[in-house]
């Protein structure tokens, strides 16, 4: 994944031994602790409706280049996350040829990328697909995102998420998280840390939690929305130049590759749809003490390509998990006769945990944004440029 000034590379499968992962173009002298990375990879991890993987990995990175003594040297940056299930696929996934391969997977699954997979690749076992197109893969997307956090912190940074809705169940949130700059220090951020269904609702999170228990017991699955907030951007990162550099576009593309992600939404991009113009834009005020504000932030933060000092507002679409325990009908590959899908083992709901891997795509690409218009082989270079830009604009 090449963001323009970062690049973020992955590798590694769903049982293989290990996910590893590479960040190049972070600037020398970032401090970095393994422990810095492990805090998301457990948040990954968490929410009601996750599966039994979760029982048996608990995910750690070991940051095996890129940081001497605790800050980024300037270099690439690699990692490594193990898969613990790996001892249990010994013979199946291993690298090296076995004596006795197992039986190819032929049973399609609806919704997966098992057909056009293995059609596009030429392969006949659905098992070289479904490795790779595994949400296992976005444990090295949280891993990458987590540094893009830790350089948005230095300055002044913070992105956030939380469920907005369960299938049905709709969550109430506050009206000032898409307004307050420093909305990062609310207090409903931490409600939503505590629980399982990562909201600060909790009428909302005690029908969401029985929506998920009833399509357990069903044998289904649920999906919904999470939304992710950034807070404290400057005004500028992005641009209108050319198409593919605008920053709701990058966004938008990052948010919409992660697994299971169907549709993506800025700021009231779909409300806004249904308005009249003169309900659709935030009116721009300026005073000497608070600079430039807005009373409303319908446009997400982004006007034009380019954050506009508000917090910037994206939401993601998650689909039911398509690997569902009572399987759909489909078709074997190999015979072309009907039958039910694969069952691989599976999560119920995902969407408290995609809200995390949101984050950690919406980090990178504003961390990408800030390297691109700041420059700065070095912390300190990248925070003067900042610095100086702020006190000019402000």
């Amino acid at each position: 994944m090449s963001l323009g000034y970062l690049r973020v590379l992955t590798a590694g499968e769903s049982h293989g031994p290990q996910l590893t992962i590479f960040v190049e173009n972070l600037p020398a002298g970032l401090p970095v602790l393994a422990e810095d990375i492990n805090v998301d990879l457990a948040r990954r991890q968490k929410g009601y409706g996750r599966g039994g993987r979760q029982q048996i990995e608990h995910d750690c990175v070991e940051i095996v280049a890129g940081v001497r003594h605790g800050r980024t040297m300037g270099g690439p940056i690699a990692m490594v996350v193990k898969n613990r299930d790996w001892a249990n696929w010994q013979g199946k996934m291993d690298i090296e040829p076995v004596a006795d391969p197992p039986p190819p997977v032929t049973r399609l699954r609806p919704g997966h990328a098992d057909l056009p997979g293995v059609v596009k690749f030429g392969l006949n076992d659905v098992r070289n697909v479904l490795e790779r197109a595994s949400a296992r893969e976005t444990a090295s997307r949280v891993a990458a995102g987590a540094l893009g956090k830790v350089f948005l912190r230095q300055f002044g940074i913070e992105v956030r998420s939380h469920v907005r809705s369960i299938g049905p169940a709709r969550a109430n949130t506050p009206a000032e998280l898409e307004l307050a700059v420093d909305g990062a220090s609310h207090s409903w951020w931490q409600q939503v840390e505590e629980s399982p269904i990562r909201t600060g609702d909790t009428e909302f999170e005690s029908a969401a939690t029985e929506l998920i228990k009833a399509a357990r017991t069903a044998g289904d699955t649920l999906g919904g929305i999470f939304e992710v907030i950034a807070y404290g951007l400057p005004i500028g990162l992005g641009t209108y130049a050319q198409w593919d550099e605008r920053l709701d576009g990058r966004l938008a593309a990052a948010v919409m590759s992660i697994q299971s992600i169907k549709a993506v939404e800025l700021g009231d991009g779909f409300a806004n749809a249904a308005r009249h113009g003169s309900q659709a834009h935030d009116v721009i005020d300026y005073d000497q003490e608070r600079g430039w504000s807005r009373p409303t932030n319908r446009a997400g933060g982004l006007e034009g390509g380019v954050t506009n000092g508000m917090p910037v507002i994206v939401r993601g679409a998650a689909k039911p998990i398509s690997t569902l325990i009572n399987p759909l009908p489909s078709i074997d590959y190999a015979t072309r006769q009907r039958d039910v899908a694969h069952v691989e083992r599976s999560d119920v709901c995902v969407v408290p945990a995609a809200g995390v891997v949101g984050e950690a795509m919406v980090a990178l690409v504003l961390a990408d944004a800030l390297r691109w218009k700041f420059g700065g082989d070095g912390l300190d270079e990248a925070l003067a440029n900042f610095r100086s830009f702020v006190a000019a604009n402000g």
